[in-house]
């Protein structure tokens, strides 16, 4: 039975080989481009792997040091073998057979096959037309065609399928230029490029840092293998030793000039991120990609800021001020999340090809305050004669009536009352307002209307810092983008995206509802509907909360820091200014009940070698200061002004009464008011205009920041932190000093995440 088993599947076998012919080239042979569509339907780019220029060498033209990195590698036999792998095919026939991971094992002419003749689908059919056609194609064609067609096909990632293209696209040279080195690392990608492409891939597992590690370990082992195998000498192997050699960052195509560029990036990395296809399959091209953005608002953002760039920012005139002033932004629709328009930068023509719209590293200052206020109307302050550990039913749920002291240099207290001191050194901390101003005992209403730190800080610490990260994420932001949670952190000292940040706000504009930004709505592979987005939100907080956080911004934007928002849209507004430490970046995050809008403005020269540093704005424009109060509040604006043109106006809810009015430390009543206390307290709803604009802020000495990039930085500063026409937050904790006063300090980074952005 053995003898007549063997003998029917060799005859089969023989029977299989008769009736398989070597078959045409498949269409996935050739590159395709990926049609990205506005949300109306028109196509906004063709991109992907069409865009790469794919030039088919012969065997003579490509270096031998490639050929024998390629086959030490993937196929030591290849020179000898009859063009398959019978040991490594059982393994993956049966692992497939049984359901498990699929494997590889292929030779180098089965890969060839695989990627010239047939497709990419794992499945016992496939693989065994694979080994037949294998069979054939290593019987009829030489082994420097085979190698060569490989060589000519295989995927490199950045677009690159074959060597010429992959040597542009990693070293900008010819692929007959390639030396020992920059061959080993070539073989190496050929592993995979998401995870060996040391300008990073998709996914938390693939972040330039863990590629680069992964590359420069294969790449050695491959120079070890060439010499294993006699394909390299080992005096030549020493030169290498430890070596890694210089690789470009990757080009952009270009077609993607203006925001089409950072469009197009968004929308690859959240149908990665969703696994709605891989990265290869995107760079091999053809598929309709339906995005969220509309293309009015996306043109009409780009306009304002370019706008505000072309009257305010001259390098040319001043340029120890001017240059390297970047600006970010993101509109995001309430309740759906859809990103209606981002702006990235300057563009991809402009050589700047990192997102500000994603992840940066620049902190968000004061705009982070409305969500302490919502912990507060949410979860309530700590009852102070309890433990920290309390249930909900313990706590006081607060109004935007109660009442802080808003003072300059307030002594920080722990919820209980006690003095916060620092655990490290015992020091005290007395809490700055920007410009040192007395605003007296003030309610939250009129504290965020001024943006007032000493109200904010210190009602961070009577809810608690958990309950205020919490209440931040349950309206949008990602935690992996948050600085540490020490007192500074209810000021705005984390660094969360202007995505992010626009979706967050969208929440409280939707009442409570919150909804995740996304960027896609329908992935087609020609008339074939492959995905479709499905909305998803759920409720973050109760309706009472979101208006009462909606009606205190709508004092901020009416009679407070964001005042030409309310007299110019002619709309109601609700929003909040930012401006963070030594004037490093400034923000205005705003919404009417249609749109949600995060517009940032920082310096940051993207080329500087070694760790980058934000730099201070002051200056910039001819401006003592830059503040979330001026040119970024002009630019969201202007764009919203044209954004919602045409759409009904439309009224936010009015906020009802919520919680109870509770006094802050050293804010208790007395029977005589002292002269610092208002004599009228405002409203509950927001009217009027404001007599008096709020101060500049003091000055001070610019200090060096964290790099934008670098998660592990954490800088300790002490900084003016003040209200949105001054500098708003302090950065990271400092170290109080001896009187307890705020000491000048670099801005913190303190992010404490990665750099995955909104689609890690």
């Amino acid at each position: 039975m053995c003898v007549l088993g063997l003998g029917l599947l060799v005859g089969g076998t023989g029977i299989a080989l008769a009736m398989v012919d070597i078959p045409q080239a498949n269409d996935l042979a050739k590159q395709e481009t990926n049609v990205y569509q506005y949300s109306d339907g028109t196509q906004m780019v063709a991109a992907g792997g069409g865009e790469v220029n794919r030039q088919v060498l012969d065997i003579e033209d490509i270096p031998k040091s490639m050929q024998n990195a390629t086959i030490a590698a993937e196929n030591e036999t290849f020179e000898k073998d009859a063009g398959i792998d019978p040991m490594g095919i059982a393994r993956a026939v049966f692992n497939m057979a049984k359901g498990g991971e699929t494997q590889g094992g292929s030779t180098i002419t089965q890969q060839y096959v695989k990627n010239y003749y047939l497709d990419q689908e794992q499945t016992l059919t496939r693989k065994a037309r694979e080994l037949l056609v294998s069979i054939k194609v290593g019987a009829k064609m030489s082994k420097d065609d085979i190698l060569a067609g490989y060589l000519n096909t295989a995927y490199y990632g950045r677009g690159a399928y074959g060597i010429q293209a992959a040597a542009q696209a990693y070293f900008s040279k010819p692929a007959s230029e390639l030396q020992p080195d920059q061959s080993a690392f070539l073989a190496a990608v050929l592993n995979g490029p998401n995870f060996y492409d040391p300008a990073g891939g998709m996914g938390t597992e693939a972040t330039p840092d863990k590629n680069r590690d992964r590359v420069e370990t294969r790449q050695q082992w491959i120079l070890d293998r060439m010499v294993k195998t006699s394909r390299l000498s080992a005096t030549d192997r020493a030169k290498y030793e430890g070596k890694f050699p210089k690789v470009d960052q990757p080009h952009k195509a270009r077609n993607l000039d203006g925001q089409k560029g950072y469009l197009v990036d968004l929308a690859n990395n959240y149908v990665t991120a969703n696994n709605i296809l891989t990265k290869q399959q995107l760079d091999q091209g053809g598929y309709t990609i339906k995005t969220t953005f509309r293309k009015k608002d996306v043109n009409a953002l780009a306009k304002a800021v370019e706008d505000s760039k072309k009257k305010n920012i001259d390098p040319k005139k001043r340029p120890k001020y001017d240059k390297y002033v970047q600006y970010s932004g993101a509109s995001v629709e309430p309740r759906t999340g859809a990103i209606k328009a981002i702006y990235g930068g300057a563009g991809f023509n402009n050589r700047h090809y990192t997102n500000n719209a994603d992840y940066t590293g620049v902190q968000v200052g004061s705009t982070f305050k409305p969500f302490v206020l919502a912990a507060a109307l949410d979860k309530g302050v700590l009852n102070p004669d309890l433990g920290a550990d309390q249930a909900d039913s313990e706590r006081t749920p607060v109004s935007l009536s109660s009442v802080f002291n808003g003072n300059n240099k307030v002594t920080l207290r722990n919820f209980d009352g006690t003095v916060w001191k620092d655990e490290k050194t015992g020091k005290i901390w007395k809490q700055k307002n920007d410009g040192g101003e007395d605003k007296g005992m003030v309610n939250l209403r009129t504290a965020m209307q001024y943006s007032v730190n000493t109200p904010f800080i210190q009602l961070g610490m009577n809810v608690g810092l958990q309950q205020v990260k919490e209440a931040a994420v349950d309206a949008g932001l990602s935690d992996d983008q948050f600085a540490g949670l020490s007192p500074t952190f209810s000021l705005g000292t984390s660094a969360p995206s202007a995505i992010r940040m626009a979706g967050a706000y969208a929440t409280f504009a939707a009442s409570g509802v919150q909804a995740d930004p996304y960027s896609v709505e329908e992935v087609k592979q020609g008339d074939a509907s492959i995905y479709k987005h499905e909305k998803k939100n759920e409720t973050a907080f109760d309706p009472k909360v979101a208006d009462n956080v909606t009606s205190s911004l709508q004092t901020v934007a009416e009679k407070g820091t964001g005042s030409y928002a309310g007299d110019n849209l002619g709309r109601p507004v609700a929003g909040k200014t930012g401006t963070t430490d030594e004037n490093r970046s400034a923000w205005f995050v705003g919404y009417t009940p249609q749109l949600s809008t995060s517009i940032g403005m920082y310096r940051l020269d993207p080329d500087a070698k070694g760790q980058k540093k934000f730099l201070s704005m002051r200056g910039v424009g001819g401006q003592e200061s830059i503040h979330g109060a001026s040119y970024p509040t002009e630019i969201w604006t202007a764009y919203m002004k044209k954004a919602l043109e045409g759409k009904e106006i439309k009224q936010f809810p009015v906020a009802p009464p919520i919680g109870e009015k509770v006094y802050g430390h050293g804010a208790s009543p007395s029977p005589t008011p002292t002269p610092t206390q208002p004599t009228e307290q405002p409203t509950d709803q927001p009217s009027g205009r404001p007599t008096d604009e709020p101060t500049d802020p003091g000055g001070g000495k610019p200090t060096e920041s964290c790099d934008p990039f670098d998660p592990t930085c954490q800088t300790d500063t002490g900084g003016e932190t003040g209200g949105d026409t001054g500098g708003d937050t302090g950065g990271g904790f400092p170290s109080p000093s001896e009187s307890g006063d705020l000491s000048t300090g670099g801005n913190g980074n303190g992010n404490g995440g990665n750099n995955g952005g909104l689609f890690p």
